[in-house]
């Protein structure tokens, strides 16, 4: 992916291709700002002296992923520079105030220590959305600041896609001029490829054309509800036919059974995605950049046309209109949020009985969890260099995630920060040119 360059100032300039920012480091002309995302500043240089291009910030909203691309854009050819995909938080959100909830429930009805219930007494502000739905709207306005401050960005662009959730439940609602032309049911079929995690329902089968396939076939009374509607290959369409699926399931009684709970699944997270679209979009505008819109079928017919890979962040830089993308084919950075602590101290069981205690300070030697380390061990079972998201504890004996697996038992006395936690973990696929990250991730810079 692109670097981003500041001046000395601290003002963005145009990103620039990782062997030059190699160049740049290695010549003494730039200093390292920040390990991840990979941003530099220079330190003869300022924005007056500089050519700048127009940027485009796209945004690909969902329900648990946003994509992110940024992109240089003319007259419908995109030239990609970097793609970023937000992983958010919202479902633990969402079990967190369940589980408090619960726990305030049962010591009213148990007459424990407890305070008087405040639910009914509330007044909720024009727009409010729960807390699971706002974080998603907070963490891509967070991102997209970021990214302003990094990067000459002159406009957004934003997917504001709308699940009909009663044409979903029954198209023929609409009438017979519904989703007509070439865009005609994309809406649906995207929804279920995500329902279904893009595999064959019946044989599992991924990464081969699938058919929408009716659980119970309509010659035999079957509807059009997407409760209705599953994923299948050709070979498993053609041979349950118009069988109920009791029958063409008959030896497989826990896929039947799964494909049933799964087939009655709540429309959460379209749901989800029509309460936070029009409170992102007006989030935008008032960053005072112009904003571009464009729909969720147009997204993916124009990846379809272009013949790209589906990912978060490729159908990000697919939103609008897009005659032809250039450099596409560059690494992901995934950003987990991941909050930045929690003021519950005491972990619990499902009964909700103590289990467990956390200290009561966040920071021990220095280091907190969350914080990017570099450890150098250099003996006993974890010799070697381990780089990753830190877990501290009292002790000293830290964990650290790397991009495989998790290395337990590292001293504190080994390990050194290249980036403080701030909410989030972060994970790229490797490649060739990313040496500068590397260099500058074992000489310690921050």
């Amino acid at each position: 992916m692109a670097v981003f360059v500041l001046d000395k100032a601290g003002k963005s300039l145009m990103p620039c291709s990782e062997k030059r920012a190699r160049l740049l480091l290695e010549r003494g002309r730039a200093r390292v700002h920040r390990l991840t995302p990979f941003v530099i500043r220079l330190v003869d240089r300022q924005r007056a002296d500089s050519a700048l291009q127009p940027l485009t910030l796209k945004t690909d909203p969902g329900s648990r992923y946003t994509g992110l691309a940024l992109v240089r854009q003319q007259v419908g050819r995109v030239s990609v520079l970097s793609l970023m995909e937000l992983v958010h938080r919202g479902a633990a959100i969402r079990k967190a105030l369940e589980q408090r909830a619960g726990f305030r429930r049962r010591r009213r009805s148990k007459n424990l220590r407890h305070r008087k219930p405040r639910f009914n007494n509330r007044t909720r502000r024009k727009g409010w959305l729960a807390p699971s739905l706002q974080h998603r709207i907070d963490t891509t306005l967070s991102w997209v600041r970021r990214i302003r401050r990094w990067a000459p960005i002159t406009e957004l662009a934003v997917e504001r896609v709308k699940f009909d959730m009663q044409a979903m439940q029954n198209p023929e609602i609409s009438g017979v001029e519904y989703q007509q032309g070439e865009l005609a049911g994309y809406e649906v079929r995207e929804y279920l490829l995500e329902k279904w995690g893009r595999c064959c329902a019946y044989c599992g089968t991924e990464n081969i054309p699938l058919e929408i396939e009716h659980i119970q076939a309509r010659s035999n009374g079957g509807s059009d509800r997407v409760s209705n509607l599953t994923l299948a290959c050709r070979p498993c369409n053609q041979r349950k036919g118009n069988q109920p699926v009791e029958v063409f399931l008959k030896g497989k009684p826990e896929l039947l059974a799964r494909i049933k709970a799964k087939a009655k699944a709540p429309l959460r997270d379209a749901a989800a995605v029509n309460a936070t679209r029009n409170a992102l979009f007006v989030a935008l505008l008032e960053t005072g950049l112009p904003v571009a819109t464009g729909t969720g079928a147009q997204t993916k017919y124009n990846r379809r046309s272009l013949n790209i890979p589906k990912t978060h962040a490729l159908d990000a830089v697919c939103v609008g209109e897009v005659e032809a993308v250039s450099s596409w084919q560059r690494p992901t950075l995934t950003i987990k949020a991941t909050g930045r602590g929690d003021y519950q101290r005491t972990r619990l069981t499902v009964q909700g009985f103590p289990r467990g205690y956390l200290t009561r300070q966040k920071r021990h030697f220095g280091f907190q969890t969350g914080d990017q380390v570099i450890a150098t061990v250099p003996s006993g079972k974890k010799a070697g260099f381990h780089r990753g998201r830190v877990a501290v504890r009292k002790t000293g004996s830290f964990n650290i995630q790397t991009q495989g697996a998790v290395v337990q038992g590292i001293h504190h006395r080994h390990c050194q920060i290249i980036q403080r936690a701030d909410g989030y973990a972060y994970a790229q696929t490797p490649t060739e040119d990313s040496q500068p990250q590397k260099e500058a991730a074992r000489t310690g810079a921050r």
